[in-house]
């Protein structure tokens, strides 16, 4: 099993910029990839960005560009920063992490960006 637990996120202004943080605990030598996922109101979760044990990232095509995912060399952490934010980056962002066998998800944390 392992747990998810996030936070950093908050009311930001557009143009600013914010830093998520996903703290895993239990088995978390078996994690092979943690992200983050962001669900605005009335839509579909949605991928931000992921990142491998191996280190390879992935971006969604929206934040391209203005975030960076990382991870402590411990492998239990990960952290989002977004820059430039925008209104339409509003909405929960939740930590996932996937194991060979199960996709586990946090809370939340919600993320106001006002114009």
């Amino acid at each position: 099993q392992v747990q998810l637990v996030e936070s950093g996120g908050g009311l930001v202004q557009a143009g600013g910029s914010l830093r998520l943080s996903c703290v895993a605990s239990g088995a978390t030598e078996r994690i092979i990839t943690m992200g983050w996922y962001r669900q605005a109101p009335g839509k579909e979760r949605e991928l931000v960005a992921t990142n491998t044990t191996g280190g390879s990232t992935r971006y969604s095509d929206a934040v391209k560009g203005r975030s960076s995912i990382s991870r402590n060399s411990a492998g239990n952490t990960a952290y989002l920063q977004l820059s430039s934010l925008k209104p339409e980056d509003t909405g929960v962002y939740y930590c996932h992490a996937r194991t060979r066998l199960r996709n586990y998800w946090g809370q939340g944390t919600q993320v106001t960006v006002s114009s």
